[in-house]
């Protein structure tokens, strides 16, 4: 189980640096909404992760059985995919950024998530886990625990590992501006202004990072 906590730890913490959920909770924070929809919000992304790294942890569980000569050579070919796919999101995003005009970090769509009902809100939180980087982070998870060969129990104990440590850039947070909603105020705003500047690099670097990460391992079960 250890080897496992090992292989998703890096793919949990990019779940977490991932800049679109910070960025809604920064919104629903920063409105007049956060007392009814920031817990709302909360529940659906934790609900979301849980959901969408189980649901590909089982499938990966139907990849063919490891072959004597071939040891988990399904589940490293598929590493291998995933691993590819991230490179190649990085440089579509990489190539956007070079090219497209200057303007603010935040997506149009984003921009008005503080505006959004309880219900609203949880529902977009659930969504953002089918973006198809969190569908790719997800899936490397789901190969990860599938190629380690683990037991249900221990199985059950990594997922929960992994989403805590996913949801922790959420958690923090709305649990803290609940409890001191002026003393995260300014913090707030300037994390705002971080995210609309950054998000975009730190998305292309992590997806690199993770990448390789991901082929490296695949290659190592080959």
């Amino acid at each position: 189980m250890l080897a496992a906590l090992g292989h998703i730890l890096p793919i949990a913490v990019a779940v977490a640096l991932s800049s679109v959920p910070i960025m809604a909770t920064v919104l629903i924070l920063l409105s007049p909404n956060r007392n009814r929809s920031s817990v709302p919000f909360l529940i659906g992304w934790v609900i979301g992760l849980a959901t969408v790294v189980s649901a590909f942890t089982l499938a990966a569980h139907g990849l063919p059985a490891s072959a004597p000569k071939h040891p988990e050579l399904g589940v490293a070919i598929s590493e291998l995919i995933v691993g590819s796919a991230l490179i190649v999101f990085a440089l579509i995003t990489w190539r956007r950024v070079v090219h497209a005009p200057k303007s603010s970090g935040i997506p149009t769509w984003l921009s008005a998530v503080g505006s959004l009902g309880p219900w609203s809100c949880f529902g977009l939180a659930f969504v953002l886990n089918l973006r198809p980087k969190a569908l790719l982070l997800a899936a490397a998870a789901g190969l990860a625990m599938r190629g380690d060969q683990l037991s249900l129990g221990s199985t059950a104990i990594v997922v929960a590992v992994y989403v805590v440590i996913s949801a922790t850039t959420v958690v923090g947070p709305i649990v803290a501006t609940l409890f001191a909603p002026n003393k995260t105020q300014g913090w707030l705003q300037h994390a705002r202004a971080w995210i609309e500047h950054n998000s975009r690099i730190v998305t292309i670097l992590i997806m690199l990072m993770i990448g390789v990460v991901i082929i490296g391992d695949g290659l190592t079960r080959l």
